[in-house]
């Protein structure tokens, strides 16, 4: 339904946050179905409708889990992860460790808040 990967963060923090790729392959026809102009994963990344959307998604996977299992909050990236950018083994499986550096800003933006 759009998500293509999601990457949990928590580790030493006070509650679960989680980056989200988009799947360029459902994104266009997800959006279509949505009411949203978004045509590929940048435009669905910015996209209010696809925001709220993702939300709901969310909180749908939130309903099943325990409160300290549950993502509170959540960043949508424009690329998904992949091999050629790092984020991926050849097996696909998530490299953590560059995953933690390569979005280290972002990901200290979704605990800024919590600070404040």
């Amino acid at each position: 339904k759009g998500v293509a990967l999601a990457a949990v963060i928590g580790d030493r923090r006070n509650y679960l946050s989680a980056i989200l790729t988009l799947d360029p392959e459902t994104v266009p026809q997800q959006a279509a179905i949505l009411g949203s102009p978004a045509e590929d994963g940048e435009a669905a990344a910015k996209c209010p409708v696809f925001r709220e959307f993702l939300e709901a998604e969310v909180e749908r996977v939130n309903d099943k889990l325990a409160s300290f299992e549950s993502i509170k909050r959540f960043i949508v990236l424009p690329e998904p992860f992949s091999i050629e950018g790092g984020e991926l083994t050849p097996t696909m499986k998530l490299k953590r460790r560059v995953v933690n550096e390569k979005y280290a800003r972002q990901i200290e933006e979704l605990y800024a808040a919590e600070s404040s």
